[in-house]
């Protein structure tokens, strides 16, 4: 297969890899030929520019800053995507020839990008679809329902899902939510295509040199949190279960990432003075997989407000890593379902922060951490490699 990935955010080898750049170079190594269109932010590259990584092409073309950054210029920033990878891709792509396009959502504005991109290459396409806006904007009061913006966000929504061809579901939860709330989309259009990802071979025996260079105890039950600390990720809740255990010496709390409401936690460590916690804006690929293997249980939050299936992909690192997990989400995720399938971890409610740090210091005395942590592995291995991803999208086009 000739694959045009139509991408919004594609690391650098160097930087790190996601479950895109997984599939991508999962993709390349199955024998198919894939060139990656990925709009770049303007604080990391100066121009578009067009070379090989990871084995084939990567097309980064400038468009502005997105990540990390205001809702205003995120904003300005995601009306411009389209027009200028357009732009770029008749002038770097334009001779070439591709069996479909491949692309991810959000952001939901590049419907138009892709339309036009099937047009060119006269070829369909296939949406990975990670998230569900502007409903999750509604949920958590970043938008106003019926405002003129929301209104404007749902018509890019509808046209969104109107250039697939195929709309690929994270969960069964996701597919019937797509399903119920537009009615008006051929459901025979919509499937399962699950987060997957590449899984590392054998798990080294844990050394503690992550503990010993940030000085984190090592009897100490290592919680960690790790990725974007944004506002759908409820901070809040992290903070307030911070200041609770702050006296508990036999857990710690490890929040690595970046994001709007990071500030928080920063915040509430030192206004509370708190000893057995600590913020790290990022790190390399490598110290975060080392880090992950000498934490004991794996945090996922969402914001209780959500009414919307969302299905974070980070559980998939824990898992990997055979990290036992507790989830405090809403109550319509099926990531609930799937902690209980895999007997991988605890869930609760977001919403009840006692229920949450009960759990904590419940998990933080567990004799059972290895063995939900061993599930968890034995899950992945069996339902979210990677290579189920390229054989979803090699049935696609076959």
């Amino acid at each position: 297969m000739r694959v045009l990935y139509i991408a919004t955010s594609f690391p650098e080898p160097n930087k790190g890899a996601t479950i895109y750049t997984d599939l991508a170079e999962a993709l390349h190594e199955a024998g198919h030929e894939i060139t990656v269109a990925v709009s770049e932010q303007a604080r990391n590259l100066s121009q578009t520019q067009m070379k090989k990584e990871r084995g084939f092409e990567v097309l980064r073309i400038v468009t502005g800053n997105y990540y990390d950054v205001g809702l205003i210029e995120k904003g300005i920033t995601t009306l411009r995507i389209p027009t200028l990878m357009k732009k770029d891709i008749s002038k770097y792509l334009s001779n070439r020839k591709f069996d479909f396009i491949l692309y991810e959502a959000p952001p939901v504005t590049n419907a138009s990008l892709v339309s036009w991109a099937k047009k060119q290459f006269s070829c369909p396409s296939y949406l990975m679809l990670k998230d569900i806006f502007p409903q999750n904007a509604i949920d958590i009061g970043i938008m106003k329902e019926n405002s003129i913006i929301y209104k404007f966000f749902k018509y890019k929504e509808k046209a969104l899902y109107e250039s697939a061809d195929i709309i690929g579901c994270m969960s069964e939860a996701n597919k019937q939510y797509i399903i119920k709330h537009n009615p008006w989309l051929d459901e025979n259009k919509i499937e399962l295509f699950p987060n997957t990802k590449r899984i590392t071979d054998n798990i080294e025996p844990v050394q503690l040199e992550m503990r010993h260079k940030y000085s984190i105890p090592e009897k100490a039950c290592v919680f960690l949190f790790g990725g974007n600390m944004g506002k759908p990720q409820y901070v809040d809740l992290l903070s307030e279960s911070a200041i609770d255990c702050r006296n508990d010496d036999g857990i710690y709390f490890l929040f690595v990432g970046r994001g709007t409401d990071r500030y928080k936690l920063e915040r509430t460590i030192k206004e509370y003075d708190i000893k057995n916690a600590m913020v790290i804006e990022n790190l390399p690929r490598d110290e975060y997989e080392q880090i992950t293997k000498e934490c004991d249980v794996g945090l996922i939050i969402l914001d209780p407000r959500f009414t919307i299936p969302n299905y974070p992909s980070r559980i998939l690192s824990y898992m990997e890593y055979a990290k036992p997990v507790l989830a405090a989400t809403d109550k319509f995720t099926d990531i609930k379902e799937l902690i209980e399938d895999a007997q991988c971890g605890e869930w609760v409610w977001s919403g009840d922060k006692e229920a949450f740090v009960e759990k904590i210091r419940y998990m933080a005395e567990s004799k059972d951490l290895i063995i939900k942590g061993n599930n968890g592995r034995k899950y992945i291995n069996e339902n979210f490699k990677v290579e189920y991803s390229v054989k979803i999208l090699e049935k696609f086009r076959n």
